[in-house]
């Protein structure tokens, strides 16, 4: 991964991230409040040897003092020193117990002991820690021998009495809020990389330039009202929706001017991707710019077109390859534009047969040599090999890619079908591209996000299916497709 797929987990993620970070800030202070507040009293006591005083005996009991001054200071958390404190103190615990509250530590160089002890009990904190200091004088006089004059060569002084603690040790809820935010943060973190990377699904043109170099020409914004307007060029013209078919259009415009072949199949890896909504779209975007264009319902299993396009579809691409109808007897012409509809006809038992037949590659020489432009709308290629074989005999196939829809090894697997048979792969269309968020549709390679009027009211006249915007001039002609010779 790279900065930038760094910078898109972050934008993808940020939610996940930030509920992660106010979720530890949230335990952290939970903890705090939930945790019995400890008190840290402590005293010092000073070891030293007792010595008649000359240089060399104050420097050998002060050498001596200092290597065995960590001894000393392990004896402080041991029945020994402790119990008399339980006694004295008529503490109900035993020595294990408040050995574990007591520390008792020592700096290198130094035989100054540091005695700790901790309490639920500011008082007590306090008292405990001065008994300890005294049994432990007591202690270590005791189990020291004595000299040839009855007197303990080791020495122990209390330097400074514990004083009762005013705040609490622990918990330190600054600390515990700071420590939750940033477990929460590298949490956040870790499961939008891991989501980033667990994640199978083509999301965006990133995604899909890391299959295949085939050129991706544009992308198709998701409209969850495809269902009730699946011809939103026709329907609502001004949308970003249409706006990006006519991007497609003038993108597709520079594969048929670079000789060659003028006939395309538009195809997908899986059913659902918009496939059959795309290419009717497309195909009445490209003829209203001039362009003599003729689409046929490859889709011999499941034809959609005719349904699309409110035509009959009784009669069709079928018939002709069989030999019952010449083509032009069975296509139609649809809307003002030279666009023409060759649908699918009754389904056959052999589609593939069909479709790479020499009645098929025949039927395509006189399409390309009567149109500007030919679309083939067929089947997805990973349930069946209909459209790979087509492809072989056009300019290649247009895949349609639905973002969050297809996976990885299914684009993978169908940019493979195609090469499989020796078909090529005229470019990528991104279709049901978000309109929000790190892989929205907008401004960018894929068009125009800004709609030229999207949103506004629409009235529709009497008498007439066409809707026009309330108080707004008739559209100029657009520049575009131009015919191809």
């Amino acid at each position: 991964m790279d900065l930038r797929d760094y910078l898109r987990v972050l934008r993808k993620g940020w939610i996940i991230i930030l509920a992660l970070v106010l979720m530890g800030v949230a335990l952290g202070s939970v903890f705090s409040l939930l945790s019995t507040p400890m008190y840290l009293a402590s005293s010092k006591v000073f070891v030293s040897v007792q010595s008649a005083g000359t240089v060399s005996e104050l420097t050998q009991g002060s050498n001596f003092t200092q290597n065995q001054v960590k001894s000393y200071a392990d004896i402080i958390t041991t029945p020994a020193v402790l119990q008399p404190v339980i006694t004295q103190l008529q503490l109900p615990i035993t020595a294990e117990t408040l050995a574990s509250r007591v520390t008792a530590s020592t700096a290198t160089g130094t035989v100054v002991v540091d005695i700790g002890v901790s309490d639920g009990s500011p008082q007590s904190a306090a008292d405990i820690a001065n008994a300890i200091a005294s049994s432990f004088e007591k202690v270590v006089s005791s189990i020291v021998p004595v000299d040839a004059t009855g007197t303990s060569p080791v020495k122990i002084t209390v330097l400074q009495q514990a004083l009762v603690p005013l705040e609490p040790a622990t918990p330190n809820t600054r600390l515990n809020i700071i420590l939750g935010g940033v477990i929460g943060l590298v949490l956040g973190l870790v499961v939008s990389v891991l989501r980033q990377t667990l994640d199978t699904k083509v999301r965006n043109e990133h995604d899909v330039e890391g299959i295949t170099s085939a050129p991706i020409l544009g992308g198709i914004a998701f409209d969850p009202r495809t269902v009730e307007r699946p011809l939103v060029v026709q329907d609502d013209p001004r949308s970003p929706r249409a706006e990006s078919f006519r991007t497609l259009r003038t993108n597709l415009q520079f594969l048929v001017a670079l000789d060659r072949p003028k006939s395309y199949v538009i195809t997908s890896s899986i059913p659902g991707e918009g496939k059959s909504t795309s290419s009717a779209n497309l195909a009445i975007v490209t003829a209203s710019a001039g362009t003599r264009t003729i689409i046929i319902d490859a889709d011999l299993r499941k034809p959609k077109l005719a349904e699309y396009l409110g035509l009959e579809g009784g009669a069709g691409l079928t018939d002709v390859l069989v030999g019952r109808a010449e083509v032009s007897d069975v296509m139609q012409r649809w809307g003002s534009h030279d666009l023409f509809v060759l649908p699918a006809g009754r389904i056959p038992p052999n589609p593939s047969e069909l479709l790479g037949s020499n009645a098929m590659i025949a039927l395509i020489q006189k399409l390309e040599a009567e149109f500007d432009l030919v679309l083939f709308d067929a089947p997805p290629l990973l349930p069946v090999t209909d459209a790979a074989i087509l492809a072989k005999h056009t300019g290649g196939a247009l895949l349609m890619v639905g973002a969050g829809r297809v996976h990885k090894g299914q684009l993978k697997g169908a940019v493979a079908a195609l090469t499989n048979v020796g078909s090529g792969l005229a470019g990528i269309v991104m279709t049901m591209l978000p309109t929000k968020g790190p892989d929205s549709y907008g401004y960018g390679r894929y068009g125009y996000g800004y709609g030229y009027g999207y949103g506004l009211e629409f009235e529709t006249t009497p008498g007439s299916e066409r809707k026009r915007r309330k108080g707004a001039v008739a559209p100029r002609h657009e520049e575009g497709f131009l015919p191809v010779k």
